[in-house]
């Protein structure tokens, strides 16, 4: 890691988050990593799940590092290597989806629960290229496919009662 990048995590009072989501499958078994940072602490966070598809896990891992929070009004950023999580809220498409009640968008539940916490802190997504040299995303990919694969499954009810697909 550079110089630089270590020096802004250790030393600033930011909330720094990675993510990312794997399925095996899409659908298919999936998990999810998250790695948590501020200043010199760390945490990190995985779950796997029985049937589930590659996106609702980029998101699922935004969503349990969000959770994962004590306090609101935090200044965030999450690294994420997924083009539909970084353009969907940085592009302000999801609150295009939410005025129209998220009709004929997948995973509408999720992009539910995560408005509400976005909604409690000042977050920034960054789009980080994935399988690269960045050892922070690439920490999170083995936390997600780990977890993807360690039979040690949650069962995502959203997707299997239907909220993965589109909702019209």
């Amino acid at each position: 890691m550079g110089a630089k990048i270590q020096e802004y995590l250790f030393m600033s009072n930011q909330l720094v988050i990675y993510t990312d989501g794997a399925a095996r499958g899409n659908p298919g078994p999936g998990g999810y990593g998250a790695i948590l940072m501020w200043g010199t602490a760390r945490k990190e966070l995985s779950q796997g799940y029985r049937r589930t598809t590659n996106n609702r896990m980029e998101l699922m891992a935004v969503l349990a590092a969000l959770q994962e929070l004590k306090r609101d009004g935090l200044d965030i950023t999450i690294y994420s290597d997924s083009a539909y999580i970084v353009n969907t809220v940085e592009k302000g498409w999801l609150f295009d989806w939410a005025k129209k009640g998220y009709k004929g968008k997948k995973n509408a539940d999720l992009w539910a629960q995560f408005l509400a916490l976005y909604k409690k802190h000042r977050l920034k997504f960054v789009w980080v290229k994935g399988h690269a040299s960045n050892p922070f995303n690439n920490r999170c990919d083995v936390l997600a496919t780990e977890a993807a694969d360690s039979g040690r499954w949650l069962v995502d009810t959203g997707y299997e009662e239907g909220y993965g697909q589109e909702l019209g």
